[in-house]
């Protein structure tokens, strides 16, 4: 199995997640163990300390599949934002859970239904709340 990448969580998405968490029931979402793993691994910092190329909850972000070169942008959210739009994966997917915390350039590898994998790479944040609040030095 390749090394998972580093990931950077702001402190806020931490306790949040680890509230949301704390309310879903195991039986109805399987991603949970997933997303607890990548929280209890991740570099914890405050808002103003997370880079503007991470992803963090309520980004949006381009990635392009390795194998195919197909470009693609989705919008990491909270389960109940799943519905809002499309483009959107919730942070309970499988999927979700890994590009939590990943950084322009960060890859990681994803299986597909027949034993096929995905490689995502991160191209480009095109938003993250974080950067927005940010005050001018």
């Amino acid at each position: 199995m390749p090394q998972e990448p580093s990931i950077i969580l702001t402190s806020a998405d931490l306790d949040r997640l680890d509230r949301l968490l704390d309310s879903v029931s195991p039986l109805h979402t399987p991603g949970l163990d997933a997303l607890r793993r990548e929280l209890d691994r991740a570099e914890v910092v405050e808002s103003h300390e997370i880079p503007p190329n991470v992803i963090t909850m309520n980004s949006t972000a381009r990635f392009v599949d390795e194998t195919s070169g197909k470009e693609f942008e989705l919008t990491l959210v909270y389960p109940d934002d799943t519905l809002m739009t499309h483009g959107t994966v919730s942070v309970l997917a499988p999927v979700g859970s890994a590009l939590l915390g990943l950084s322009v350039g960060q890859s990681i590898e994803w299986p597909l239904p027949g034993g096929r994998k995905m490689t995502l790479r991160v191209l480009e944040v095109t938003y993250q709340p974080e950067a927005t609040r940010k005050q001018p030095s």
